[in-house]
């Protein structure tokens, strides 16, 4: 599509300045573009481990859970609990992975995991409290790379709406624009060669 503009040498200097800034900011984001896909496919990459191994430490936790409560009983077991003595904390920090904002959670745990006499408690209960205290940094780490993933893949689908912009719409229609108004300043200067001529003709000819 041709820009409303006038067609003169000033627009024309204009717009073949405008192409270069928008081919360069094609190329900028375009590279940006395929650097958030590699980021984004290292990163469901890593979810899926990460997933799978949770989905398996789980089944181990529960496993060992489900076994400790038949030789404890349930009134046994859920007296050991009833006075907690750790306490998790998650602190949030932000990293700038090609200007989106990627959060990094980081997990402090205090306190003792093992509150109650060894006596009273089964070897199965100790096994599932030493899976469970495993696999809290890996629900944190899951947490961070669905976000950092759902972020990512905003910021690529926003870049890649740029640059199908430029490419397909800005980029053409500033070379249209520049083909046109070279032509019409051809066609000008052809008209203006022409009047020139049949002027110097009729002076001659005088």
């Amino acid at each position: 599509m041709i820009l409303t503009v006038n067609p003169n040498r000033m627009e024309l200097l204009k717009l073949k300045r405008r192409l270069e800034l928008a081919i360069r900011g094609y190329k900028l984001l375009k590279d940006k573009r395929d650097a958030l896909i590699q980021i984004f496919v290292k990163l469901v990459q890593e979810n899926k481990e990460a997933r799978e191994t949770f989905d398996k430490k789980m089944r181990e936790c529960m496993n060992e859970f489900l076994l400790a409560t038949l030789y404890m009983g349930e009134n046994d077991q859920n007296s050991i609990f009833l006075f907690p003595q750790r306490k998790t904390t998650v602190t949030a920090e932000y990293q700038n992975i090609m200007s989106v904002k990627v959060p990094r959670f980081r997990v402090k745990e205090e306190g003792k995991l093992y509150t109650y006499g060894m006596i009273k408690a089964s070897p199965e209960l100790d096994n599932s409290l030493k899976k469970y205290h495993e696999i809290v940094p890996l629900m944190v780490k899951m947490a961070e790379l669905d976000k950092a993933i759902i972020l990512l893949t905003e910021e690529i689908e926003k870049t890649r709406r740029r640059v199908n912009a430029l490419e397909y719409v800005m980029i053409p229609n500033l070379k249209d624009t520049i083909k046109f108004i070279t032509m019409k300043l051809d066609e000008m200067a052809r008209s203006a060669n022409s009047a020139i001529m049949r002027i110097k003709e009729m002076i001659r000819g005088e």
